[in-house]
C-alpha cells in the first residue's frame, strides 16, 4: 500500500505543471528591491519626478539640493512648463544656468523662497526641517497640535521655526522617520531617499495642496459606482477634471499574467496581474483600461497542514501600470476574509473525492483478487468487502492528509480590496 500511494504521489507531481514567479525589474543599478525605499525611489523615476545619472545610479544617500529639490516639486506640481512671467531678482542665478526657469517658476508660485540678501543658493543643501517647512506651506491649512510632536525621542530638536509645520506635515503623514521611526532629526540633511519618499507621499495625496500650487484646479464633477462585487464595503469612484479616484475599500477584479504554484514559490517574490478587461463605472465612465498590468509582491507563505489546512499566500499590490506606461502606487491585499489567496472548498472537496475514489478501485482490485484467486465464485464477495474498506480508508486519508498549496491558472480571476483611495489621473 505505501509503494502504492508513494507512487501515485510522484505522478501528481511530475504531472503538474507551473511556472516559477516572474521578479519585478529593476533598472535602477544602486537601488536593490528590498532597498527600504526602493517602491518610491522607482516611482519617481518612472514619472520622471527624479533622474538617474549617467551610469544609471540614483545615488539614494546623496544630499538634495534646493534646485534640485525645486525641480521635483515643479514635477509633482505639474508646473515644470508654467510660462515665467516675472523678472529675475537673484544675484546668484543667471540666465545661462540649467535651472533659471525652475528657479523663477518657484518664486513666481511661491514655492521655494530666496533670502534676504537676493540669493537664492540654489546648490545649497536643504534639511530636513527645511524640507517639512516647505511641503507645509504649500498644503491646505490645518492646526495640529504640537503635543503629537511628543511621539518622537527627538523633538526638542526641532527649530522653532519649523514646529507648527511639523506638527502639520505629520498629522496629515508627509514626514519621514527612517531609520528609527522614534526619530525625525531635522537637522540633518535630506537625502534623495528621503525626497523621493516625500515627493511619493505629495504625489499621492496632491489634494492637500493649495490650488494655487497647482496647474489646474481640481473639482469634484460626479460621485460613480462599480458593480465589481456586492461584498465590496464602498463601491465609490469620484471623478474630477484631473482624474477619477477609487475610493477605500473598493474591489477590483484583476487576474493572474502567469501561472503560479506555493509551493515553488518564496516570501519577496513578485507576481504579475492583469486587468482582462476595463473597469468602468455603472455609468458608464472608464476608470481602469483593459491590459493594465499590477504587480504583487509575496509577503508570507503558510503551507499546508494536517487534516487539509490548505496554504495560505499574503500578497501585498503596490504598483499598477497602464498600457500607456503611466504607474501609479496602490495599495491592495485579496479581498478573503483573512486577506490571503487559499484553495477554495471545492478544491478540498475534489481531492478527498480523489483518495476515496482512488482507493475505492485498489480496495476493488485488491477484493477481486483475495476472492477470485482462492475461490473464483467469490469474486462478489471480494468486491464487496474491498471496495467499502478501500473507500472508507481513502477517505480518511482524504480527510488527515495535510491541504493542498495554493495553484492558480494563468488568466484566473481574483478580487483585490484597497486599503487607500487610488488615483487614476487623465491621460
Amino acid at each position: 500500500m505505501q509503494r502504492l500511494l508513494a507512487s501515485v504521489l510522484a505522478f501528481l507531481m511530475v504531472a503538474f505543471n507551473f511556472l516559477p514567479v516572474l521578479a519585478a525589474p529593476n533598472s535602477i543599478n544602486d537601488v536593490k528591491s528590498n532597498y527600504w525605499a526602493s517602491k518610491e525611489i522607482n516611482f519617481v523615476v518612472k514619472n520622471s519626478i527624479m533622474t538617474l545619472d549617467d551610469k544609471g545610479y540614483f545615488n539614494p544617500d546623496a544630499t538634495m539640493t534646493r534646485v534640485a529639490f525645486v525641480h521635483s516639486l515643479l514635477k509633482v506640481l505639474s508646473n515644470e512648463n508654467l510660462n515665467v512671467k516675472i523678472k529675475n531678482c537673484f544675484t546668484d542665478v543667471n540666465k545661462n544656468d540649467g535651472y533659471y526657469a525652475d528657479v523663477l517658476r518657484s518664486q513666481q508660485l511661491g514655492l521655494v523662497y530666496g533670502y534676504p540678501d537676493k540669493t537664492f543658493k540654489p546648490n545649497r543643501n536643504l534639511t530636513k526641517a527645511e524640507t517639512t517647512s516647505i511641503i507645509s506651506h504649500i498644503t491646505q491649512d490645518r492646526t495640529a497640535e504640537a503635543l503629537i510632536l511628543k511621539g518622537f525621542e527627538d523633538y526638542t530638536a526641532i527649530p522653532s521655526w519649523a514646529t507648527n509645520a511639523y506638527a502639520k506635515t505629520i498629522s496629515y503623514g508627509l514626514y519621514i522617520n527612517h531609520p528609527n521611526i522614534k526619530k525625525l532629526e531635522p537637522n540633518r540633511n535630506l537625502t534623495r531617499a528621503e525626497a523621493a519618499v516625500l515627493l511619493y507621499k505629495l504625489y499621492q495625496k496632491i489634494n492637500l495642496v493649495k490650488p494655487q500650487y497647482k496647474s489646474a484646479k481640481e473639482t469634484i464633477s460626479n460621485v460613480e459606482h462599480l458593480e465589481v462585487s456586492k461584498k465590496a464595503p464602498n463601491n465609490e469612484v469620484k471623478v474630477t477634471n484631473l482624474r477619477k479616484i477609487i475610493m477605500k475599500d473598493n474591489v477590483l477584479r484583476i487576474a493572474f499574467d502567469q501561472k503560479y504554484w506555493s509551493k515553488k514559490s518564496h516570501v519577496g517574490d513578485c507576481v504579475n496581474f492583469v486587468f482582462k478587461e476595463g473597469v468602468y463605472t455603472t455609468e458608464g465612465t472608464l476608470v481602469i483600461p483593459a491590459s493594465t498590468y499590477i504587480t504583487g509582491e509575496v509577503i508570507s507563505i503558510q503551507k499546508p497542514q494536517w487534516f487539509n489546512k490548505n496554504a495560505r499566500v499574503g500578497v501585498k499590490f503596490r504598483t499598477m501600470v497602464l498600457p500607456s506606461g503611466k504607474t501609479y502606487a496602490i495599495d491592495a491585499d485579496p479581498f478573503t476574509k483573512d486577506r490571503k489567496l487559499k484553495e477554495g472548498p471545492w478544491m478540498t472537496f475534489g481531492k478527498v473525492l480523489s483518495w476515496t475514489v482512488g482507493l475505492g478501485a485498489v480496495g476493488t482490485g485488491a477484493g477481486i483478487g483475495f476472492g477470485f484467486i482462492p475461490n473464483p465464485a467469490k469474486l462478489g464477495t471480494g468486491i464487496a468487502i474491498g471496495t467499502p474498506i478501500g473507500c472508507s480508508v481513502g477517505l480518511v486519508l482524504g480527510l488527515v492528509t495535510p491541504g493542498l498549496h495554493y495553484k492558480a491558472k494563468k488568466g484566473e480571476n481574483i478580487l483585490i480590496i484597497l486599503n487607500d483611495d487610488t488615483s487614476v489621473w487623465n491621460q
